[in-house]
């Protein structure tokens, strides 16, 4: 059974995520990013880390830019969803900015490299959207490579380049995203 630790960043989608890793079979956990329990969750050793979506801006999201980098330099496998993968993007030194239109219940076609979580996934795939803000895609270190974009041209998902460490702009769990389960097996299910 893969062992997944969530990262609550006090979002309502937080145990819809949980709830799509429950039903694929996963145990999970669920910690508060600001809770103290994670300066040594790690240590726990558990299969896969995701970093939930929430509000607000990455740099005010308690312990999850810290451990979206430290997770997969231990080779733990992480998934970073929404404000996850803007936290990703500030924890390799990309910057987040305001979206040109904020993005709030929308589904938008996204176009994608077809591997990594997005394996077997039809190109492109619908997905929803719920942020206003984005990263810079001028600002993006080379270890972060963008892996899928929006029909408006925005950042959708990144991968890095050796680490475990994948991302996505939109919500996966949200019943409007149309591939999304499929995505959250393969994160689950790749080794």
């Amino acid at each position: 059974m893969t062992r997944v630790l969530l990262v609550d960043n006090y979002d309502s989608f937080t145990y819809n995520l949980a709830q799509a890793f429950g039903s694929l079979g996963a145990e999970v956990t669920v910690v508060r990013a600001d809770d103290p329990a994670l300066a040594t969750a790690l240590d726990q050793n558990p299969d896969r880390l995701v970093i939930s979506p929430g509000p607000g801006r990455p740099e005010v999201a308690g312990r999850s830019p810290t451990l979206v980098r430290e997770a997969p330099e231990r080779g733990i496998r992480t998934l970073g969803v929404c404000l996850g993968l803007q936290c990703a993007a500030i924890a390799f030194g990309a910057s987040v900015v305001r979206a040109p239109e904020p993005r709030h219940g929308k589904t938008s076609l996204v176009r994608h490299d077809g591997s990594g979580i997005f394996a077997g996934i039809p190109n492109p795939t619908e997905a929803t959207r719920y942020h206003s803000l984005m990263v810079d895609e001028r600002t993006l270190p080379a270890e972060l490579v963008v892996t899928a974009r929006s029909d408006d041209g925005v950042v959708m998902a990144l991968r890095h380049r050796r680490l475990p460490l994948e991302a996505v702009q939109f919500h996966p769990e949200s019943v409007m995203t149309a591939d999304g389960v499929r995505m959250l097996e393969n994160f689950c299910g790749r080794a």
